[in-house]
């Protein structure tokens, strides 16, 4: 048995795509999955599952949701202990300044960072700071002067259905909720 976090991109921003994560959490457990747990309103699933293929956990996820609520909504899904492995990853700038705005930006498959990078473009040094591993890219700018930064915009490029985005806070959450 494994247990894993799909996060769902583009759930209840701007009044679409409206979920309750009541229903959401029933929901995964009507499709088979135990020990469920959303967290916030934003698209958080905690879970575990006897299958351990991701894509397959993906499909299942983006099923269940299609089903249920007649949307179409990409899902990234990580591993418990891969969401852990990321904050390790972490670069030691990420997270920690309150004055700053830190994200992790997570690749939802099949696009590559490489992808991601073209479209968005070169950070601009005096905004912001990025890092990545493997499919989670790090990034933070001071809030102050975050409108300024260029990956600010990723929600206006063209992989911005690509990706799916938390806090820093919301991560470690996460990963406390899927020990």
């Amino acid at each position: 048995m494994g247990r894993y976090i799909a996060l769902l991109r583009g759930i209840n921003v701007g009044g679409k795509n409206k979920i309750a994560m009541p229903l959401l959490r029933q929901t995964f457990e009507e499709f088979g999955f135990t020990e469920v747990v959303t967290y916030i309103n934003s698209g958080n699933v905690v879970f575990s599952s006897d299958c351990l293929d991701k894509t397959e956990l993906i499909k299942q996820c983006e099923a269940a949701i299609t089903s249920a609520f007649s949307l179409t909504v990409p899902v990234n899904v990580i591993s418990a202990s891969e969401l852990a492995k990321t904050l390790k990853h972490a670069p030691d700038w990420w997270g920690e300044d309150k004055d700053i705005i830190h994200y992790a930006i997570f690749l939802i498959p099949p696009i590559s960072m490489e992808e991601v990078f073209d479209a968005v473009g070169a950070i601009k040094p005096e905004y912001e700071r990025i890092a990545h591993h493997k499919r989670v890219i790090y990034w933070s700018a001071p809030a102050k002067t975050f409108a300024k930064s260029r990956w600010s915009k990723i929600a206006s490029s063209t992989v911005n259905n690509h990706v799916t985005i938390r806090n820093a806070n919301t991560v470690n959450k996460l990963v406390k909720l899927s020990q």
